[in-house]
């Protein structure tokens, strides 16, 4: 079981963060967001997927225009990012965003990011307090030479502290950085020392098996030791695929179980049916199920038949055909060909997916 770090809960619109709440997915629109068209529609694709905040875009006067009817057609709270334009964040709030991003490292004044929280807590707006290694301040890159962990870590430590001076409390930190090592210490410091929500991702990830991998290694870390209460999978890629990529993460590790996991044996010599082609088919046929069921689809008698009743449903495979399992019994023996379609089939009937 792992044991989750104990934080204090806060409210990003009608979505709970901390203390007892799932670990939240959250992304972030790839369109011009002041097509809002194209970003409704994107967000509404999110949405589907299972994401549950979203973060768009402020960086133009136009995309501050789109806001209110964004705010207003979105299924899910919508948080504005803001760099260097502090203007920007007023006019959101004013707007009805239910968050803020910012990186104080990136406004610089403090008596600037004070007026945005004293706003933020007038407003109810939840706040997002990022620190990276592009936005650190620069007493802290001279006191430790780079963005390490302890400097991000102070960062964040010296933000927090202030926020509470000035009484804000409704808000959570993310330390983000493209090293996964240093990212990870300055996270796990962090939270040995506060019971402020964070936020974790590794940022600037990349694209494909790469991004996926780093994202993977460092989020996974970091869950595995009970820290985390929002999470993106920053990818170069389609929005889509990081909401996918956040909900493996969670189900890899027992956290949150959102549509199929399918367990499959590896390829090797004693394989006696094209498993591939089986599970390539039955992935795409329930890449839309939403139902949490684990699917087995196993390619050998060595694995099949314990790795099958382990699952909710799932193929025990010999020479040429299969034992289909449902809930550890098996149901009937199918022909290889007929495997997938009998398995898929057999789904539908009784997960009603």
């Amino acid at each position: 079981m792992i044991n989750r770090r104990k934080t204090r809960e806060i409210s990003v619109g009608w979505v709970k963060v901390g203390a007892n709440s799932p670990i939240v997915v959250q992304s972030m629109t790839s369109t011009k967001t002041y097509d809002i068209e194209a970003t409704l529609s994107q967000i509404n694709r999110l949405y589907q997927k299972g994401c549950e905040l979203i973060r768009v875009a402020v960086p133009h006067e136009e995309d501050l225009e789109a806001l209110e009817e964004i705010v207003k057609k979105s299924p899910i709270p919508v948080i504005a990012d803001i760099h260097f334009a502090p203007s920007y964040a007023f006019k959101s709030m004013q707007k009805g965003v239910h968050g803020i991003r910012i990186n104080p490292g990136n406004i610089g004044k403090e008596s600037l990011v004070k007026e945005i929280i004293q706003e933020a807590k007038i407003r109810n707006v939840a706040v997002r307090l990022g620190v990276n290694s592009g936005s650190l301040e620069k007493d802290l890159l001279e006191k430790h030479g780079y963005p390490s962990a302890k400097a991000l870590f102070e960062s964040a430590i010296r933000w927090s502290e202030r926020f509470e001076k000035w009484g804000f409390y409704n808000f959570k930190v993310s330390i983000k950085g493209s090293d996964v090592v240093e990212n990870v210490s300055a996270n796990m410091l962090f939270a040995s020392q506060t019971d402020i929500p964070l936020h974790i991702g590794i940022t600037e990830a990349g694209m494909g098996l790469k991004g996926i991998t780093k994202s993977a290694v460092g989020i996974g870390i970091l869950l595995y030791h009970g820290i985390g209460d929002t999470i993106r999978v920053s990818l170069t890629d389609d929005p889509e695929v990081e909401i996918e990529v956040a909900y493996e993460i969670l189900k890899s590790l027992g956290i949150r179980r959102r549509g199929v996991e399918i367990v499959a044996c590896p390829t090797c010599g004693r394989i006696e049916v094209d498993l591939p082609k089986v599970v390539k088919e039955v992935e795409k046929e329930l890449a839309n199920v939403k139902t949490p069921i684990k699917v087995a689809i196993m390619g050998c008698v060595v694995n099949a038949i314990g790795e099958a009743r382990e699952a909710d449903i799932g193929l025990a495979c010999g020479k040429g055909f299969a034992w289909l399992f449902k809930d550890g019994k098996p149901i009937r023996k199918v022909q290889e060909q007929d495997m997938a379609k009998a398995l898929l089939e057999e789904i539908q009937k009784s997960y009603n997916s």
